[in-house]
């Protein structure tokens, strides 16, 4: 029975490897999805059972680690290695389509590697494992420790770090160091830059939701001299049908919404967001079902009516270029607007928003003056967020 699991596994995992190949090469030389269900099915039943191996490899030692060691370890080497390509590549769709033919080929030729060194030659034949490839004993309770402890106290820990590590670093790099991942939580970095002439505009990072306390101290911040220009895109013409709302995560998380505790108590207050109707017809259909995935939850209307949608080609450059690019075009605009009346303006936008306008302002002779971090969410039980995130300022000026 041991003998057809692992040949079961080694033949699936040359076969997922040589059509995951193929498609790869349709899609990235061809512009052809010919085999991309084919091939999804083949490398979920490959995975499956790969994963059945390595905890048969705790059990019994008959299984030779040797070679279905390395074998399942590559799926998980391959999906760890997909992390950093993401955050660093510019263009990660061709960028991802490029990795998967890589891991697809290094796949292809890890099993031929195999396949050759059990045999001494490619020679295609069934079984691929015999009994001579196989080890005596059935079960030791020596190899049982050492494959819990190994994966216990060495594996787990290293994916959980390696997992942290590329969160801290996604984050990071994304919002242009205006967000970080710290011990203790979430931190933004409000930044001050002025100008020659004394005007001055403060970026300031927010969340969607956060504890509660945190809002109510960026509430009381902001200067009695300063203009606040608001984040929040308006809907006149109702093209939304469910509204824009963080309500059910901020509940599940026990957190609170931004909507219903930021509220500025100095400063004037202008809205400087665009309306929905300059977003393009499928940024509003995705919207509106997001917006209903997320208001009704997980069932079956929910489901069927996500199952059903067809997202229109360059979906991700079209979502991209509404809910940034425009906006921060627009908010820039209000900014000039703006300064010739005003010496002091604070923009409190989401995090994204911040790479690209303090970029731009600096190109107008703004330069950064001072620094501070804020804790955002505090990485204890949801019950005690609300009390514990976001209790003010944890580190000085820099």
């Amino acid at each position: 029975m041991v003998s057809i699991v692992l040949n079961l596994c080694l033949g699936l995992f040359i076969a997922a490897g040589v059509v995951s190949l193929l498609d790869d090469s349709l899609i990235l030389f061809f512009g052809l999805h010919l085999l991309r269900v084919s091939s999804g099915i083949l490398s979920l039943f490959a995975f499956l059972v790969a994963m059945v191996v390595y905890g048969l490899m705790g059990l019994t030692p008959i299984i030779p680690k040797r070679v279905f060691l390395p074998l399942t370890l590559f799926y998980v080497v391959g999906i760890l290695a997909v992390f950093p390509a993401l955050i660093y590549c510019n263009d990660w769709v061709q960028r991802s389509l490029q990795l998967d033919w890589a891991i697809s080929f290094c796949q292809v030729i890890f099993g031929l590697g195999i396949l050759y060194w059990l045999w001494g030659g490619l020679k295609f034949r069934w079984p691929i494992v015999e009994d001579k490839h196989l080890g005596d004993r059935r079960f030791s309770w020596l190899n049982l420790s050492i494959f819990l402890l190994v994966n216990v106290f060495v594996l787990l820990p290293a994916i959980v770090a390696y997992s942290v590590l590329c969160a801290s670093l996604a984050i990071n790099h994304f919002s242009g160091g205006f967000m970080a991942l710290r011990p203790h939580g979430l931190t933004v970095q409000v930044r001050t830059y002025v100008r020659n002439d004394g005007k001055t505009i403060q970026l300031f990072p927010m969340e969607h939701i956060a504890g509660a306390d945190f809002y109510r101290k960026v509430s009381q911040s902001f200067p009695t001299n300063s203009i606040i220009l608001m984040e929040g895109v308006t809907d006149n013409r109702n093209l939304l049908t469910n509204g824009i709302s963080y309500k059910r995560m901020a509940h599940s998380l026990g957190l609170t919404e931004q909507v219903e505790e930021f509220k500025p108590t100095h400063g004037e207050k202008v809205m400087a967001d665009v309306d929905v109707e300059q977003f393009a017809a499928s940024t509003i259909d995705l919207l509106n079902l997001v917006m209903l995935i997320h208001s009704r939850g997980v069932n079956a209307d929910t489901v069927m009516k996500l199952a059903q949608y067809s997202p229109p080609p360059h979906i991700e450059e079209q979502l991209f270029n509404d809910l940034l690019k425009k906006r921060n075009k627009h908010l820039l605009q209000e900014i000039y607007a703006r300064l010739p009346q005003w010496d002091y303006i604070v923009i409190p936008w989401g995090v994204g928003h911040m790479p690209e306008i303090a970029s731009e302002i600096q190109k107008s002779g703004f330069h950064l003056d001072e620094s501070q971090e804020y804790t955002v969410i505090r990485f204890r039980s949801a019950g005690t967020q609300n009390k514990s995130a976001g209790t003010g300022r944890d580190s000085g000026k820099s």
